[in-house]
């Protein structure tokens, strides 16, 4: 899967067709440079998450392949364009590419806007840092932007073990809210570690019978789960769900019910990005890392991610 490089060219995890895993292969495409307001990054961990799995075998938001997927990046500044002024090379980064048309992280080399970028916390190494951007980006955006979550207030995450979950979870405890969490009861006791005050197994329990009077819910799972989190709200409450699918369905019963429904994607984010660096350096947020893959092998790492054995993020870092 690899071969010679030279200075025109790097290597990156690309596909010719739409598919399953076996699509993917390493192979060389020609070296990005930096442009105006643009940072060349050396990648040195990426991140994997649902959306490049959906992307790598279905028309999403991407035109055709080939194309190069990954959007979370940690390395070093190879190259900054012109006018880039936070940045030198060999300053280490991480942060998230623009979504969906940002996409490339899953290389060597990696364009990003300047204002994507933030420097990496000492505090945690690139393969942590890299599994951060997008989902950690998600959880911030939906918690504290979307939601405004407050101190005493009930937030329900469903899928709190998954890997924008897991992540929700710190971010609500350290904003002092009382954190429920849905997910399969193996995972109950690292779920406490990180922060939650009240578990509920999905597989046992409805959450729906057993919850009411919650202030705000963060939906990564979707379908029926969105409808029946309307029954948990109080009035004046907020769902925010990441899940495109039955949106507009439930949106005029949250009306009636005088619940606040927003739907929302990831947007990469210097702000966002920089009080998720804070966090990691205050030592209130880390993500739980399944297994780390060489690029080589990213075959198998979507594989993993798409078994759904994983138990937090699946990274890829150059071989």
């Amino acid at each position: 899967m690899t071969g010679k490089k030279t200075k025109e060219t790097m290597l990156a995890v690309t596909q010719e067709v739409l598919g399953g895993p076996g699509v993917l292969h390493q192979a060389e495409v020609p070296r990005p440079r930096a442009t105006p307001n643009q940072v060349l990054v050396r990648v040195l961990a990426a991140g994997l998450n649902p959306t490049d799995l959906k992307h790598r075998s279905r028309r999403v938001f991407l035109g055709p392949p080939p194309f190069v997927l990954g959007w979370d990046v940690s390395g070093v500044v190879e190259e900054i364009g012109f006018g880039v002024a936070d940045f030198r090379p060999g300053d280490e980064v991480f942060g998230m590419l623009p979504y969906p048309s940002g996409h490339g992280a899953h290389a060597e080399l990696v364009l990003a806007p300047a204002r994507a970028l933030v420097h990496k916390p000492t505090e945690i190494e690139h393969v942590q840092a890299g599994a951060l951007p997008l989902a950690s980006l998600t959880s911030w955006q939906a918690l504290v932007e979307r939601a405004g979550i407050q101190p005493g207030q009930r937030v329900l995450i469903h899928g709190a073990a998954g890997g924008v979950g897991h992540l929700a979870v710190q971010i609500a405890r350290d904003r002092g809210a009382v954190v429920i969490g849905t997910a399969s009861a193996s995972k109950h006791d690292y779920l406490r570690e990180i922060g939650a005050h009240e578990l509920i197994d999905y597989r046992t329990i409805a959450f729906d019978a057993e919850l009411s009077d919650v202030d705000v819910v963060l939906d990564t799972v979707g379908g029926e789960v969105a409808t029946r989190s309307l029954t948990v709200l109080r009035p004046g409450g907020t769902l925010v769900t990441i899940m495109p699918a039955g949106r507009d369905v439930i949106v005029d019963e949250a009306r009636e019910r005088g619940i606040r429904m927003v739907g929302m994607l990831a947007d990469a984010d210097r702000a966002g990005m920089q009080a998720v660096s804070d966090m990691v350096r205050r030592g209130v947020l880390r993500p739980r890392i399944d297994q780390v893959f060489a690029m080589s092998a990213a075959d198998q790492a979507h594989t993993l991610a798409e078994s759904g054995r994983a138990f937090g993020k699946v990274v890829l870092i150059p071989d």
